[in-house]
C-alpha cells in the first residue's frame, strides 16, 4: 500500500478506511470535549470548583478500562459495524446529561458513563483489520489511529470557539458539548448504513466463545490470569484518588474495592470456563497461537500510549516551570508531542509494512522510547529551550510509532481473536495512564521521566523473550485454521438450517437457530396467531407436524 491510495476515495476498502477513521475522530473529540471548555464551566456554574474539574477528568478515564474489554468480547460476537454505531448513539446520552447537568453529581456519574466512549479506538482497529490485507494492515491501522486521535486536539483547538461565537452566553459551553454529542449519535446511525464488516459477508471471524480470549496451553493460561487482574485492578487507584477529594465516604469506597474485587473473580473465573474444556480437549496444532506475544504487545502499549496520556497531562507545566516561559508558549510547545501523532504513527505501522520484520521494528522503537525519556529526564533550565523542544519532539516521534507498531502486529497473531486481543492491549493503555498518573503525584519531572523510560526499557526486555514474528504477518490473506474452517462450516450448516425453516415456516417474520448448552433450538415470530394457523396448516399438508 503505498501512502497515496489513501486518495482512492473509491476503493472500498480506502472508503471504509475514512468512514471508520472519522468516527473513531468524532468519538475522541466527543471524549475531550471537557478540557477546553473547563475556564467557562467554572465561570458559568459557581457551584464547581477546580477539585470537581479534577474529579471529572479523572472519571473520564475511569470506565474505559472495562469499556475495552467489554466491547472486545462484543466486537468478536457482533462485528465492528454494529459496535461502533451503538457505542456512538448511546454515548451521545451521558454526552447531554453533562451538558445540561446542574448538580456536581449528575455531571460526575455523567462523565463517568462517557468515558467508555474511550473504547471506540480497538472498534475501528477491528474495522480496518477486517478491511486491509495483512501487508498493509500497519500503515492503515496506523492511519486510522493517527487521525482518530487528532479528536481530542480539535476539540481544544475549536470548541471553545464554537462555544463563544456560535452560541455565546454563559451556557455557551453546554451548547456546544451538546452539539459534540448529537453530531456523534447522528454519525452513528449513518455508520449502520454506510459500511460493511468487510468486504464479504464472511470476511468477520467469529470466536467460539466471547466471554474469554481462548489461549493454546496451560502456561498461557496461566499468563492470562495474571495478565487479566490488572485490568480492572487498577481502578482501585482511581477510587482511592476519588476518595481522597471527599467525593465518596469510606463505606462508598468500600463497596468500590468489593465490586472490584467481584469483577476480577468474575473474569478469572470465565477464562477458566472457556479454556479448560478447550484445553482438556486439546488444542490442533494449525489452531495454536503464542500468547506471550500478546503479553508482550499488553506491556509495549502500556509504555508507549500510557506514558503518552500521563506526559501530555503534565508537559505543559514541566515547560513552564523549569524555562520560565508563559502557560501559552508553555502549552503550544508541549502540543508538538501530540501534534507529531498525525505523521508518526502511521509512519510507524508503515515501518513494520515496509521493512519485513514486524518484531524488530517493535524493539527498536521501544528501545527509541527509552532512551528519548531518559534524556528528557536529564533536561533542566540550563539546557537551551531549542534543544529541549527537538528531543521532546523525536521522544514523541518513538512513542507514537511505536503505537502504529503494535497495532501493526495484533492482526496477524490470531485472526478471530482480534477485536479480544486489541480490547486487552487497548486496556492496558489506560492501565499505564492511571499507573504513572499516579507515580507523579510523588515524584518530580525528572524522576518521572527516568521512570517511564526504564518502563519502556522493561517492554523492550519482555519482547525481546516473549514477541514472535507472526505467521503470515506479509501474506496476502490472514492464517485460516482448522478450527477457523470448522467455524465457518457450523455458520453455514446453521444458515442453510435458518433458510429451510424459513421456507417451511410460510409467513414467519423471523427464524433463528441458535445453540443453548447442549441443545439447538429454533426459533420463528409470527405478526399474529392468524399468520401462525396458516404455516402449521400448510406443514399439515405437507405432512409435517409442530411438536
Amino acid at each position: 500500500m503505498q501512502v497515496s491510495d489513501v486518495f482512492k476515495f473509491k476503493s472500498p476498502e480506502i472508503k471504509a478506511l475514512h468512514l471508520t477513521w472519522i468516527a473513531f475522530f468524532i468519538c475522541f473529540y466527543v471524549w475531550f470535549n471537557m478540557a477546553p471548555l473547563a475556564s467557562s464551566m467554572l465561570k458559568s456554574a459557581d457551584w464547581l470548583t477546580r477539585d470537581d474539574i479534577r474529579l471529572f477528568a479523572i472519571a473520564n478515564v475511569a470506565l474505559t478500562i472495562p469499556a475495552r474489554i467489554i466491547v472486545g468480547m462484543a466486537l468478536d460476537r457482533f462485528g465492528p459495524r454494529r459496535v461502533f454505531s451503538v457505542l456512538m448513539v448511546l454515548m451521545a446520552l451521558p454526552t447531554l446529561v453533562f451538558a445540561f447537568g446542574d448538580t456536581r453529581e449528575q455531571l460526575f456519574i455523567s462523565r463517568l458513563v462517557l468515558s467508555s466512549v474511550g473504547a471506540s479506538f480497538v472498534v475501528g482497529i477491528h474495522m480496518t483489520a477486517l478491511w486491509f490485507k495483512p501487508r498493509d494492515i500497519g500503515f492503515a491501522e496506523g492511519f486510522y489511529a493517527g487521525w482518530g486521535n487528532f479528536g481530542s486536539a480539535a476539540a481544544a483547538m475549536t470548541l471553545p470557539t464554537i462555544a463563544l461565537t456560535m452560541f455565546g452566553g454563559d451556557d455557551g459551553w453546554r451548547w456546544a458539548i451538546a452539539t459534540s454529542g448529537v453530531f456523534m449519535g447522528l454519525y452513528g446511525i449513518f455508520y449502520w448504513f454506510a459500511i460493511t464488516d468487510g468486504p464479504t459477508a464472511d470476511t468477520h471471524k467469529k470466536p467460539r466463545k466471547a466471554a474469554a480470549l481462548e489461549v493454546s496451553s496451560y502456561g498461557d493460561l496461566v499468563l492470562l490470569l495474571l495478565f487479566t487482574i490488572p485490568l480492572v485492578g487498577i481502578l482501585g487507584i482511581l477510587v482511592w484518588r476519588v476518595q481522597n477529594t471527599g467525593f465518596i465516604d469510606p463505606l462508598t469506597a468500600t463497596i468500590c474495592y468489593f465490586a472490584i474485587g467481584v469483577v476480577i473473580v468474575y473474569q478469572l473465573v470465565q477464562a477458566l470456563r472457556v479454556n479448560l474444556p478447550l484445553l482438556k480437549k486439546g488444542v490442533p496444532k494449525d489452531d495454536r497461537y503464542p500468547f506471550k506475544s500478546v503479553a508482550a504487545l499488553n506491556t509495549t502499549y502500556f509504555a508507549n500510549f500510557g506514558a503518552e496520556l500521563a506526559v501530555v497531562s503534565m508537559l505543559p507545566m514541566f515547560f513552564e516551570e523549569t524555562w520560565g516561559l508563559s502557560a501559552a508558549a508553555a502549552g503550544l510547545i508541549a502540543a508538538s508531542f501530540a501534534v507529531v501523532n498525525l505523521f508518526a504513527r502511521p509512519m510507524g505501522g508503515l515501518v513494520s509494512d515496509r521493512f519485513g520484520n514486524r518484531r524488530f521494528v517493535m524493539l527498536a522503537y521501544m528501545l527509541g522510547i527509552a532512551i528519548g525519556f531518559a534524556l528528557m529526564g536529564l533536561l533542566n533550565s540550563k539546557w537551551p529551550l531549542v534543544i529541549a523542544v527537538v528531543i521532546t519532539v523525536a521522544c514523541s516521534f518513538f512513542v507514537q510509532g511505536a503505537e502504529g507498531a503494535t497495532f501493526g502486529i495484533i492482526p496477524s497473531i490470531k485472526r478471530r481473536l482480534t477485536g479480544q486481543i486489541s480490547g486487552m492491549a487497548g486496556a492496558y493503555g489506560n492501565v499505564g495512564a492511571v499507573f504513572y498518573l499516579f507515580v507523579f503525584m510523588y515524584v518530580t519531572p525528572s524522576q518521572f521521566f527516568f521512570i517511564i523510560a526504564g518502563g519502556a526499557f522493561i517492554s523492550w526486555l519482555v519482547c525481546a523473550a516473549w514477541l514472535k514474528e507472526p505467521e503470515g504477518g506479509f501474506g496476502d490473506e490472514y492464517v485460516i485454521s482448522s478450527v477457523d474452517r470448522a467455524i465457518a462450516a457450523e455458520a453455514k450448516v446453521k444458515r442453510d438450517l435458518q433458510a429451510s425453516a424459513t421456507e417451511l415456516l410460510v409467513g414467519s417474520e423471523r427464524v433463528e437457530v441458535a445453540e443453548r448448552g447442549q441443545a439447538v433450538t429454533l426459533t420463528a415470530r409470527f405478526k399474529s396467531i392468524e399468520e401462525l394457523k396458516r404455516a402449521l396448516e400448510q406443514l399439515g399438508s405437507k405432512g409435517l407436524k409442530a411438536g
